[in-house]
């Protein structure tokens, strides 16, 4: 038989381990000395603690190693940590995607204040206009006289909280003039459609790589550039048309440098 602190250094364990798996009712000691309480271990054991070790060192919970021992479900419990360590690998080599661009931006001197992050974009409800517009300017002609004409079609109709505005670029690509758009306002219910102006679900986008840009429309492709540029050197393409998510803007600011849009292009995997 083997003291606590021999079996111990036999199998490079801490005394506390093996306490915690006595507790734990993993591997309790052959023998306990009633009189001073030592706890002794034995040579035919070393197979299970070994087992254990093994099973720690994959990951798995003591619960698991418990149900594994035991015999339950162990297919299972292998599949399942199978399927978080990829997910985890994946996860990494997505960070170690973005940190390659990153470094590869800095090697370009590139404007380091568009940071890209992934998201869900919800389904919502919207009523929409698309129309071809000759530039940015005229956002803010036409998108005042959308909401007017949807409010006296629709007198009570409510806006989705948190507001979600937003134009879907149907070209597919930052564009200065002659732009192809489609002006969505989510919305907490269905109206009245106008002869220009229609209701419609839109479905919820799993993946949107999105960035903000503060400032005036006028220098929003940078944004578009680095943003795009992200999506590539990541390992994705575009899975549908991008989006703008105005969240500060003319309405409730005075300065230009104060608006704050939201560029959203969903992505998928090449």
């Amino acid at each position: 038989m083997y003291r606590i602190g021999l079996f111990s250094k036999i199998n490079k364990v801490t005394i506390k381990t093996l306490r915690y798996y006595d507790e734990a009712g993993l591997l309790k000691p052959a023998f306990v000395d009633s009189e001073n309480g030592y706890r002794y271990y034995t040579s035919t054991q070393l197979p299970l603690l070994h087992k254990i070790i093994a099973l720690r060192q994959i990951g798995f919970s003591i619960d698991e190693i418990t149900a594994i021992l035991n015999g339950r479900n162990t297919a299972l419990i292998f599949i399942e940590r199978k399927r978080e360590l990829e997910g985890a690998i994946e996860e990494s080599r997505q960070q170690l995607a973005q940190i390659t661009h990153y470094l590869e931006i800095m090697k370009e001197d590139f404007n380091m204040n568009y940071e890209v992050a992934l998201k869900e974009l919800p389904e919502v409800i919207v009523y929409s206009k698309r129309m071809v517009i000759p530039n940015y300017d005229y956002y803010f002609e036409v998108i005042p006289k959308i909401g007017q004409a949807v409010t006296e079609a629709n007198p009570g109709l409510k806006c989705a909280v948190p507001e979600y505005c937003f134009v879907i670029y149907h070209d597919g690509e930052y564009k200065e003039k002659d732009i192809d758009v489609e002006f969505c306002e989510a919305v907490t219910a269905f109206g009245h459609d106008t002869e220009t102006i229609r209701f419609k679900k839109m479905e919820k986008i799993p993946t949107a790589a999105c960035v903000y840009h503060k400032g005036p429309y006028s220098n929003i492709g940078n944004a578009y550039a680095q943003l795009f540029k992200w999506i590539d050197d990541n390992g994705y393409t575009p899975s549908d048309k991008p989006r703008e998510s105005y969240i500060d803007g003319i309405w409730n600011k005075d300065n230009e440098s104060d608006w704050l849009t939201e560029l959203q292009v969903p992505i998928k995997k090449k």
